[in-house]
């Protein structure tokens, strides 16, 4: 395992605080009483966080594992996918998909995901990127890949402070878009959006159509083959049939 060169993020980024540790809990529990602008890193997560519950899978010294201390604002999810998929592209250049609200994908394998919440007045995003997994559990072998799998030459291990001065980069800017940029732009950038067969788990079944692109506050329009339009709020998308 070779570390992170925290000290070159450091200088690349003087103006930002920057928190490493070799093992923690949660990036996202400690970035919770920092200030905006903050940056905690971890080579290994023993609890990270992932939506509804779950964990993230955080094999020491192979991914990124980052929380971001930032301003509240909407759409935010949207706004870190986009800044996550053009890191990646511009570090690697891998192309990866988004998918609603908040996973970056590989041929339709999850590679990084994203988590906000708030916590006064803050908002805490934890990014999870897989990067030099060689494996995954059985539970997640299915869904999940990593960047050196698509690298060249594939396996080859991958700089992951190349990925996170970039994700930092990127994350400013599409951070500096309105509203209705974001939309825009996750929109064009995201298979998934629009067009795209879904079924998607609801608490009271599972809703099976056609997406129909993003509502004003950037939630997911769902068009049932009876041809009404259901917003999805919350829930696990995914491509049907997979």
């Amino acid at each position: 395992m070779t570390p992170l060169d925290i000290g070159g993020l450091r200088r690349e980024f003087p103006d930002r605080r920057i928190d490493y540790y070799p093992s923690i809990d949660s990036t996202m529990r400690v970035a919770a009483a920092l200030e905006p602008g903050a940056v905690v890193l971890a080579e290994e997560q023993r609890a990270g966080l992932g939506r509804h519950g779950h964990t993230w899978h955080s094999e020491p010294g192979s991914g990124i594992y980052c929380s971001l201390v930032l301003a509240p604002a909407p759409v935010l999810t949207l706004a870190l996918g986009l800044a996550a998929q053009d890191a990646i592209a511009k570090s690697t250049g891998i192309a990866c998909d988004l998918r609603w609200p908040n996973d970056v994908m590989i041929a339709d394998r999850k590679v990084a995901g994203i988590l906000v919440q708030l916590s006064d007045a803050k908002a805490i995003a934890g990014i999870g990127i897989n990067v030099n997994h060689q494996s995954f559990p059985p539970e997640l072998a299915a869904e999940a890949t990593s960047l050196a799998e698509w690298g060249k030459p594939p396996g080859a291990p991958i700089p992951r402070e190349l990925i996170i001065a970039a994700l930092l980069r990127a994350a400013d800017e599409y951070l500096a878009y309105d509203t209705p940029a974001i939309l825009r732009l996750f929109t064009q950038a995201s298979s998934y959006a629009a067009g795209r067969r879904v079924e998607v788990q609801q608490p009271d079944g599972v809703i099976r159509g056609v997406t129909a692109g993003l509502n004003p506050e950037g939630f997911l329009v769902v068009r049932r083959d009876d041809g009404t339009d259901t917003l999805i709020i919350a829930g696990g998308v995914r491509a049907a049939g997979s």
